[in-house]
């Protein structure tokens, strides 16, 4: 749990979150990992990894006339000294955005914090399930999640994204059926 964060009960947040959405896709799963940073279930820093404006923002659109008051910020900032990697996870996924999709830009920020955890993806954001992550990246980077279409797991994905973008190939085999670690990228994530 997140130090200075009180235990919240995670649904009761969520509900409280939900009774305010207009209806955009992207409500339930912003629901979830906010509910879920509260319940201190994250890696996500104050404001989710968003300015303050931004969060305020964010939870404006998705959620008007909820009182963001009532949400209690963790007492640490993230901290990490991979700065360039956020921006460059940010950048891979900002240029995957789909337009159709006015928090996919909110989301690349979140996105590239919680890439900073030790858990699968989904579970660093506070989402509930994998298929949540999957449906996110769908919806908001499109063209990127089609070319996930091995099912590995979206950290790994991502990462490998970024090498591919500066030329970096890693792996020492001629494919990845056919490499030792194949079941740590395309495995199960319980």
């Amino acid at each position: 749990m997140l130090a200075g964060v009180q235990e919240h009960d995670k649904q009761t947040v969520y509900a409280s979150l939900m009774a305010f959405c207009l209806g955009d896709d992207n409500d339930v799963a912003i629901a979830c990992m906010i509910s879920s940073w509260q319940s201190g279930n994250t890696v996500l820093p104050a404001n989710a990894g968003l300015s303050p404006q931004a969060f305020i923002e964010m939870l404006g659109f998705h959620f008007p006339g909820y009182d963001h008051t009532m949400l209690v910020q963790p007492d640490e900032p993230v901290k990490t000294s991979r700065t360039d990697e956020l921006e460059d996870v940010k950048n891979l996924l900002l240029g995957y955005r789909s337009s159709k999709q006015v928090s996919a830009a909110w989301l690349a920020d979140i996105l590239a914090i919680a890439c900073h955890g030790q858990d699968h993806l989904w579970q660093d954001l506070g989402l509930w399930s994998r298929k949540d992550l999957s449906d996110l990246m769908a919806r908001n980077y499109p063209e990127l999640a089609k070319k996930n279409d091995k099912n590995m797991k979206w950290k790994k994905f991502i990462y490998k994204q970024l090498c591919i973008t500066e030329g970096i190939y890693t792996c020492r085999s001629p494919s990845c059926e056919a490499c030792l670690e194949y079941s740590d990228c395309f495995g199960p994530e319980d």
